[in-house]
């Protein structure tokens, strides 16, 4: 039997701990209280916003690599990345030229033209404004960079997708912040795909603030030495820089493909896009204070066309006759050298459409079907009709037909405007509640009910 006094030995012990965990945390909470306190005194509302958004352990301090996008800045001097020396050129490596077409978003398709864009300061779109190409045209890259589209051993199939850049996002991490300018170092594959988005704008951040989050890919086509990769990105771009707050860029999916050799030696084809078949594909929001609980502005449009391309094959930066030795790139005539490739024979393909099916229900595991039953297909298909980016809601009846939807953007800018400017056939306030999102949503469900009774059988 336990003695009596040694367990209450332990649990005085126990108890001691508890307290002196709960003091110690108590501490920290005061002091990392005061510590922000005296930030705030010390640089203001709106320097503390700028020092917040480059402290992004929030510790409270800068350290070398967090003040490096301001040391960039003030000296115009860009480091090389460790992963750029370590990728010093192969004198028999291939390199391949890649230019950008870029045509800036349409600024009446933008729901907040409609007015004018009464109450929106000048300063507030001038990075949209400003950015009307792209900034470099065209860019020349090692074809082995590439690699960070190759497969996976484990995923050779086709059609079976992969996360070149994973999610870092879940139910515990949330969302990234919306305070920041200067995208975080790329790392990894990341390097590749944020070299490719800065042709189009110098702040690209390859990881989107919010879910569905990364790059995928699948493979579209197998030859014996070349694969042909479909592929998905989600990214978006800070447009704004300090003093003024952050405009971030999100179009709905840069796409496209590369046709490459298994080792990636040699890149035959790559093109990357942001679809324009719908009539709004950008998602735009922007910040109206100096904190991360600031008013938020946000909006839709229509951006034409964004898109990188290659102009040829990868040939090589340096090319040997049969006994090794450096020759000239150039024919007697001073014409540059015309490569001929082989023809590739593809041994197993899907459709594009196929592959691209792949990749969105990659990011949208809900969008995942059983093409077996048809009577859920009809119904996906139904409320696919009605999407629009970002996000829909949607009332419908049980056998699927949509009665009534609302896109959220369009229900934000309702609920942020007072109640005497909103007419009154849209979705107009209830007396009965003070908060415009709760009145403007049980509006929306009352007149879907309203709706749904031509379809009751009486």
């Amino acid at each position: 039997m336990a003695d009596p006094g040694a367990v209450s030995s332990r649990l005085a012990l126990a108890l001691a701990a508890l307290v002196a965990l709960a003091a110690v945390k108590y501490y920290r909470d005061a002091e990392a209280a005061r510590q922000q306190e005296l930030a705030l005194k010390s640089l203001g509302s709106e320097g503390l916003f700028l020092f917040s958004s480059l402290d992004t352990n929030n510790d409270l301090y800068l350290s070398p690599e967090e003040f490096k996008p301001i040391a960039e800045k003030l000296t115009g001097v860009t480091p090389v990345s460790e992963f750029e020396e370590e990728e010093t050129p192969d004198p028999t490596g291939e390199t391949l030229s890649i230019v950008a077409k870029f045509q800036p978003l349409v600024m009446e398709t933008m729901t907040k033209s409609k007015d004018g864009f009464l109450g929106i300061s000048h300063v507030a779109l001038s990075g949209l404004r400003n950015w009307t190409a792209p900034a470099a045209h065209m860019s020349v890259m090692l074809a082995k960079q590439f690699k960070a589209f190759l497969p996976p051993k484990n995923k050779l199939d086709l059609g079976d997708p992969w996360w070149i850049i994973p999610s870092e996002l879940n139910i515990f991490t949330g969302y990234l912040s919306n305070n920041r300018f200067y995208p975080p170092p790329p790392k990894g594959k990341e390097i590749t795909i944020h070299r490719l988005l800065s042709m189009f704008h110098p702040r690209p951040f390859v990881k989107t603030r919010f879910a569905p989050q990364g790059s995928v890919a699948c493979i579209q086509a197998i030859s014996t030495f070349y694969y042909a990769i479909a592929f998905r990105i989600h990214a978006e771009f800070q447009l704004n820089e300090p003093p003024n707050f952050p405009f971030w860029f999100s179009p709905g999916q840069f796409t496209g493909h590369i046709i490459l050799s298994k080792d990636s030696s040699h890149v035959r084809e790559f093109k990357l896009f942001v679809p324009n078949n719908r009539s709004l594909n950008v998602d735009m929001e922007w910040l109206y204070g100096a904190s991360e609980s600031s008013s938020m502005e946000v909006d839709i449009g229509y951006l034409p066309q964004m898109e990188l391309e290659s102009t040829g094959p990868s040939v090589p930066s340096v090319i040997y006759d049969e006994n090794g030795n450096v020759i000239d790139s150039r024919d007697p005539s001073g014409e540059p050298i015309q490569f001929v490739f082989e023809e590739i024979t593809w041994q197993q393909e899907i459709p594009w459409e196929a592959a691209a099916q792949k990749l969105e229900v990659a990011m949208y595991p809900f969008k995942k079907t059983n093409r077996e039953n048809e009577f859920y297909s009809k119904l996906a298909d139904l409320h696919l009709e009605k999407y629009n980016f970002p996000v829909e809601m949607i009332i419908c009846l049980p056998n699927g037909t949509v009665i009534h939807h609302i896109n959220a953007n369009y229900f934000l800018d309702i609920t942020s405007m007072k109640p005497e400017d909103v007419e009154s056939s849209v979705f107009s306030f209830s007396n009965n509640f003070d908060d415009p999102s709760t009145a403007t949503y049980l509006q929306f469900l009352k007149e879907g009910l309203q709706r749904a009774k031509s379809y009751v059988q009486t």
